[in-house]
This record gives C-alpha cells, sequence and structure tokens, in this order.
C-alpha cells in the first residue's frame, strides 16, 4: 500500500520525506515540488502520487505512472553546493536507488546503474530521474527537485519500451511494498547526500558508485554531435564524468548532456 502513513511509519531518516505530500493522482510530482518549493516548503520534502499523468523523463520524454503499480515522487532540497555542483544530485539519487531497491527486495538481486541516471535490473531500465535546478533573480539556488519514476509492481509495459524496461515484480517474482521503496530510498539518499555535502562531490561515493556501474570495462558508443566513436568505459570522477578511453588510447571525461552513451551491452 502507498499511503503518506504507510511511508512514514517505515522511515529512517532525519530529514529526507519528513514531510510528504501525498497525492492519489497529479500531472507532475516534479512541477508539485517545484510549486511547495516557492511556497517555501522545507528541505527534504517529498511529493509521492499513485498516479501521474504528465511526467516528464530525460531529453524531452513522457513518463507515466498507472495508478497502483509504480513510484512517482520528487524530493525537494535546499543545497548549500554551489550550482555547478548541482548536476551530480543526479547521480547521487541514482545511487540512492539502486541501493534503497536493494534493501527493501533483498539483496540477492543485484541492480545496477547506466550513467548518468538510469537504474538497471536484469539488463532492464526499472527507473528513471529527472533534477530540476530553480534559481532565484540573483542567481542563488532556491531549490532543487529530484524526481524519481520506479517500476515497481507493473507488469504490461507498452510495445515502445517493452525490449528496454521492467519492473520489480517482473524480475522477482514478488508485490513489493511501494511504501517500503520509497522509505528505503529515502534512507539512503539521506545518507549519500550528507556525504557528498562533506566536499560537493563524489569523492566519498565514487566506490560505491563504480561498483554498480553496469558499463564498468565493458564497451560504449558515444554519440558526440562531432562524431560517434566507441571506447572503454573506466569508471566516474569525483565530478560525476564518465571517462572513457577511446580505440586510439585516449582518455576522455563525457559530461552528462554533452553526449549520448550507448552501451553494447543487452541495455542499450
Amino acid at each position: 500500500m502507498l499511503s503518506k502513513e504507510h511511508i512514514t511509519e517505515q522511515l529512517q531518516t532525519k530529514w529526507a520525506a519528513r514531510n510528504i505530500l501525498y497525492k492519489d493522482i497529479t500531472g507532475s510530482t516534479n512541477d508539485d515540488a517545484k510549486l511547495l518549493g516557492e511556497e517555501g516548503a522545507p528541505h527534504g520534502t517529498l511529493v509521492v502520487a499513485d498516479r501521474q499523468d504528465k511526467g516528464r523523463g530525460s531529453r524531452g520524454r513522457s513518463w507515466e505512472t498507472p495508478s497502483g503499480t509504480n513510484i512517482a515522487m520528487s524530493l525537494l532540497i535546499r543545497p548549500t553546493a554551489p550550482p555547478d555542483r548541482i548536476s551530480m544530485l543526479t547521480l547521487i539519487m541514482g545511487l540512492s536507488v539502486a541501493e534503497g531497491v536493494e534493501e527493501a527486495i533483498g539483496h540477492s538481486t543485484k541492480t545496477f546503474i547506466k550513467w548518468p541516471n538510469d537504474v538497471v535490473l536484469a539488463e532492464r531500465k526499472i527507473c528513471g530521474i529527472l533534477t530540476e535546478l530553480h534559481m532565484n533573480p540573483d542567481n542563488t539556488i532556491n531549490n532543487v527537485v529530484i524526481g524519481v519514476g520506479i517500476n515497481v509492481n507493473m507488469t504490461d509495459f507498452p510495445e515502445s519500451i517493452r525490449d528496454i524496461a521492467t519492473s520489480l515484480f517482473s524480475v522477482t517474482g514478488k508485490k513489493v511494498d511501494r511504501s517500503l521503496v520509497v522509505a528505503c530510498v529515502m534512507k539512503r539518499f539521506e545518507e549519500n547526500y550528507e556525504l557528498y555535502n562533506k566536499t560537493y562531490d563524489l569523492t566519498y561515493l565514487k566506490d560505491s558508485y563504480e561498483k554498480r556501474l553496469i558499463s564498468m570495462g565493458k564497451e560504449v558508443r558515444i554519440l558526440d554531435p562531432k562524431g560517434q566513436y566507441e571506447a572503454v568505459s573506466k569508471g566516474i570522477t569525483t565530478d560525476g564524468a564518465l571517462i572513457v578511453t577511446d580505440t586510439k588510447g585516449i582518455t576522455r571525461e563525457i559530461n552528462a548532456g554533452e553526449v549520448t552513451v550507448r552501451g553494447l551491452y543487452t541495455y542499450a
């Protein structure tokens, strides 16, 4: 069961999701969280919806959440980090989802991350993340909203994503408590965020992230506007860039948003 009460009773956090807005139906939890931010909602406010009709994915894609199946949530945070350090929060949430999902369903099922923001289970996508930065007129940060969509108990996928998407139920064969997943992800995010806050980078999280990086040591295809090329993924920098070595032996750092990385494995 997904509800404010059921999430709260399973929470093990100090500030993450201690203020929850639950909605049966919404257009976009990111839009809801943005509005709450403008109204002065506190750091750690979480918006959760049972059904989301106008959610946004990366690169302008839509992300719909039917009733009773998945998780659509958006976390409002008020970072002390400078604006150029905010993009790493997407990676931190990806790591937190991967860890939280494992905690909720049992550690025998291994979750991975496709850099920078997809969580992968059984070589298929179970989660997408969209981070939105909202600035004040004086160029300081007002808030950051991190939107998360997790496929939990969904069994019927649109044909357009059937080959790349799955759900926790589809992999484990067991119905999963969505409120528990939310609580576990929030616990992990709070822990990881506080490590990030020490240095405003991934110094303390890099090893954990790389252990789950599905492309680690594998070939990837870099879709650069200047021309695509193949390379081997070597991990990430403390700033969250993907490190690759191309076929000429040149090592490069790839930043999210500049290029697309496509893996030469089942989940592309």
